[in-house]
């Protein structure tokens, strides 16, 4: 297959939401709530929910810059790509990376809505979420049809709540929300309670599948005080190790045997060695550990029905394809993310694929997506109009290089150590 062939369906692409998202969604009488951008002595704009900080900008919105202008520290909207907050320019920085479609998580509110469900209020956060949710399926997605797999937050401070916004969702054409990799990370109960039922049983019947990005428990790895800045994004996938693990040895799978999770922006070449440890684990210390898996067939087992998985750019997960379910494995591109690799996603995923066959490369390059998050991008064009040779054809004049920002300096490093706890 040659690059200009390739159907493109992104399953983690995000959102720098714009400071006038909520304008149209939030009844009157809450609108002096709501989440609102704030510009601070130093010019850097943030996101702000009464007095709880949204996730900055930064290297969430680098797309297009050299390496050497990724800014760690919160950054402006003039400093960035108008594709990263403007749903039509992101079409058109779709069109130039020659990608179809794409999932796209939020960004100040967390990757799982931390922000949203941190407010003092609970009735407040809940209208701020549906307000966010209600955007972002009818504005956002709802611009292009056939571009955007909807992706919905949730109140997960209130499990009943949660399962009711599923539904909700799910009546709008939304079928992926997110959740945490860690939930008791944020204070919420553990997967390995059964306080989650209700959600899961709400996914079930919606079939609506549970993402879990990366960072969605505001929870950084673990290494020295004193690490390098390389040493956590090196790290980075850590947190994902940990949530592959808890849900293979997780218990409700009896309950809720066509459950989906997802795991995103974690890499996956990685995971086949987990899964021989926690299937060596089960053989050695079954005897005390006293799990049982006899009606969910053990660890690997539980991994090819019930979790998917995506890769940007990564030779080893696919040079081990052999040991994963090939119709749970997707491709993501992760604009405007500092890991992503637009504009030339259909050229690196060939390089990943080397060697595949036409078959197992569409499956990851999009059949898988539709498949899983209830998505038909060709009712709205032909597949011959959707190819990566075909929408670049539509925007060739855009300019894939960001003629904004500034050079890296001591200032993002310093951010860095302030997110992360480390010191000099």
């Amino acid at each position: 297959m040659q690059a200009d062939d390739l159907i493109l369906i992104s399953v983690d692409d995000h959102i720098a939401e714009p400071s006038t998202m909520f304008d149209a969604h939030v009844p009157a009488r809450y609108k002096a709530q709501a989440p609102r951008v704030l510009t601070d002595e130093r010019g850097i704009q943030q996101w702000w929910y009464g007095d709880v900080k949204g996730r900055n900008l930064g290297l969430n919105a680098v797309a297009g810059k050299p390496r050497e202008m990724f800014n760690v520290d919160a950054s402006r909207y003039d400093e960035m790509r108008p594709g990263c907050f403007d749903v039509d320019e992101r079409v058109r920085d779709m069109n130039a990376g020659g990608q179809l479609a794409g999932l796209n998580f939020p960004n100040f509110t967390g990757f799982s809505g931390q922000v949203l469900n941190q407010g003092p209020d609970l009735d407040v956060n809940e209208v701020m979420i549906k307000a966010y949710n209600d955007w972002h399926v009818d504005e956002w997605c709802g611009a292009h049809p056939g571009r955007f797999i909807p992706c919905g937050v949730l109140p997960l401070f209130d499990v009943e709540k949660a399962a009711a916004e599923v539904r909700r969702l799910a009546a709008k054409g939304c079928h992926a929300v997110t959740f945490s990799e860690n939930p008791e990370a944020l204070n919420m109960p553990s997967i390995h309670s059964d306080q989650w039922d209700p959600l899961f049983a709400a996914c079930v019947e919606t079939e609506t599948v549970l993402c879990c990005h990366l960072g969605s428990s505001s929870r950084s790895p673990m290494s020295a005080v004193d690490a390098p800045a390389g040493v956590n994004m090196t790290t980075s996938s850590a947190a994902t190790i940990y949530t592959l693990v808890d849900l293979v040895w997780a218990t409700f799978w009896e309950r809720f045997p066509t459950l989906k999770f997802s795991l995103t922006e974690g890499d996956i070449g990685w995971i086949p060695y987990f899964l021989w440890r926690a299937e060596h684990v089960n053989d050695r210390h079954g005897g005390w550990t006293k799990h049982d898996f006899t009606k969910t067939g053990g660890p690997i087992q539980i991994f090819r029905d019930h979790i998917l998985v995506c890769f940007i750019k990564e030779n080893i997960g696919a040079k081990l394809i052999e040991e994963f379910n090939v119709e749970n494995v997707c491709w993501e591109s992760d604009y405007p993310h500092s890991d992503s690799t637009w504009p030339y996603g259909p050229e690196e995923l060939l390089k990943s694929l080397d060697g595949f066959s036409d078959a197992n490369i569409n499956k990851i390059s999009h059949e898988n997506a539709m498949k899983h998050y209830s998505f038909d991008p060709f009712v709205h064009r032909s597949k011959e109009k959707c190819t990566a040779a075909a929408l670049r054809a539509e925007s060739p004049e855009v300019d894939t290089v960001t003629h904004a920002g500034r050079p890296a300096d001591e200032r993002d490093l310093e951010s860095w150590r302030a997110i992360t706890g480390t010191r000099r």
